[in-house]
């Protein structure tokens, strides 16, 4: 018989880690400070590097739920209802490493909160759930400005993740996360050349890269995923290949797949939509996981469960 060699690339790159929540020992009220990065080779592929901490899932939890699917509402019940008792669903039911927090209702076509009520609503969830917390705003420059300003100060001592900052518009939200050391979300659309310039722009105005995630936009499958593959790979590539401002830990947003045609119109059956759905966010998350990220913010907890056992799979458990 002959055997016949793995083929290995030898990597000079390494992602930088970032942990996320503060513990009690760091001035924080978490029972748990999650790390997230760190690899050395390629997603799963264990015999060209390390991957030392393993890919992280987040719960979405929306302040504002006019536009959430019914098969949503149907899985969490009333909890959609109230942030917090969404978010103590997400941790003690179903188990997400993270709460990502959408501040939506903040937007004039929402509920046009103030950023005083979304930032209490932050409040309450950091008090319901000790697990770290991604924070979103509704993506009103000048609104979420004021709200992050707040968020930032009611959890100064929590190590929150904040997103997102653009090209166009990342110095308040940086200003806001350096001033309680929080770390940021550097987001592009879909271009390597963007994703590195948006970094080149925080670290430049003072954001240390061990507090930066990246949003390089997962499109979900049916509306771009292949192109959003291509993208992440090319950015995971080049880090490993020694480009120091694209090795950070990359963070995708699944929940996108809910508003694809494909997954949500003309299928029969009570349940036609839920299932479709929720294999629609499976597939978008898990090419997620093998182009390189780190961080998945997903919809559906069926979907994350999927996506839990088969990152099981992927790092050899059982």
């Amino acid at each position: 018989m002959v055997e016949v060699p793995i083929p290995k690339e030898k990597w000079s790159g390494k992602i930088g880690e970032v942990t996320l929540g503060a513990t009690a020992e760091n001035g924080g009220t978490r029972t748990i400070a999650l790390r997230t990065g760190s690899e050395t080779g390629m997603p799963f592929l264990s015999y060209e590097g390390v991957m030392p901490n393993r890919p992280l899932i987040a719960g979405e939890v929306l302040d504002s739920i006019s536009e959430l699917p019914a098969p949503i509402r149907s899985e969490f019940g009333e909890a959609v209802n109230d942030p917090v008792a969404w978010a103590r669903a997400w941790v003690d039911k179903f188990g997400a490493d993270i709460i990502c927090i959408k501040l939506v209702s903040t937007s004039p076509d929402e509920a046009n909160r103030s950023p005083h009520e979304a930032a209490e609503t932050v409040k309450r969830v950091l008090e319901a759930v000790k697990v770290p917390i991604i924070v979103y705003g509704c993506g009103i420059e000048e609104r979420d400005a004021k709200t992050f300003e707040l968020v930032s100060n009611i959890a100064s001592k929590e190590r929150l993740l904040i997103g997102h900052a653009e090209d166009t518009a990342y110095k308040s939200i940086a200003a806001a996360t350096m001033a309680n050391h929080h770390a940021i979300i550097s987001f592009s659309n879909l271009d390597i050349n963007l994703a590195k310039q948006i970094n080149i722009l925080l670290t430049d105005f003072g954001v240390k890269k061990d507090a930066i995630v990246m949003d390089p936009l997962m499109a979900a499958l049916g509306m771009g995923l292949e192109y959003s593959y291509s993208v992440m790979e090319r950015i995971r590539l080049a880090a490993f290949m020694g480009d120091g401002m694209l090795q950070v830990p990359l963070i995708c947003d699944t929940s996108a797949s809910w508003k694809a045609k494909e997954a949500t119109e003309d299928i029969p059956g009570p349940d036609g939509i839920a299932e479709r759905a929720t294999w629609w966010e499976t597939t978008t998350a898990l090419a997620a996981l093998i182009a390189g990220a780190d961080i998945l913010i997903m919809r559906s907890p069926r979907a994350s469960a999927i996506v839990r056992r088969a990152m099981e799979d992927l790092t050899g458990g059982d």
